[in-house]
């Protein structure tokens, strides 16, 4: 969300807050019923924008909440797909985003079974939503990643001398 704020000439703060708290409540709430209507109750008794909430209801298809603002599209558009980029670096011999590529993230997306849970049609809507073309925003999305790998633990297995 940082890297594409600073893209948009946006604000990266409220675009990086906006990233770490949309599935804030999904572990205590994770139905279709309660997430993320229940997260924004939180936030707004907590003094939140409005700003904020919405884009957070928007990355639900199912909230009713249409996405307007290029936030609202970009945070629908990284979700999925950061899901999908961690999960391909996870089955990497060195579990590093340094080994993930664009073209073998596409081809995964192609193996129903690998990361299932991950809905291919929100990455390939997100990109389109967001006006960019799909590999293009699958690699930005990576390097964006590979800049915060060590805090996502991603940055791969330590390697060891003999």
């Amino acid at each position: 969300m940082r890297a594409y704020a600073r893209k948009a000439g946006a604000d990266e703060a409220l675009w990086g807050l906006v990233g770490l708290l949309h599935d804030f409540d999904y572990e205590k709430f994770p139905t279709a019923e309660d997430h993320p209507f229940k997260g924004s109750e939180i936030l707004k008794e907590r003094g939140y924008s409005e700003e904020i909430r919405r884009a957070i209801l928007s990355h639900a298809e199912y909230s009713g909440v249409a996405r307007i603002t290029t936030m609202e599209k970009t945070l629908f558009a990284c979700d999925e797909l950061a899901g999908f980029i961690t999960a391909c670096a996870l089955v990497k011999p060195g579990k590093s985003l340094a080994e993930v590529e664009a073209k073998s993230v596409r081809k995964k997306m192609k193996d129903k079974a690998f990361a299932r849970s991950v809905s291919r049609d929100d990455i390939v809507k997100g990109a389109a939503d967001l006006g960019v073309d799909l590999e293009q925003h699958i690699a930005f999305c990576i390097e964006a990643m590979r800049t915060v790998a060590k805090e996502l633990g991603l940055e791969g297995a330590a390697e060891t001398s003999a």
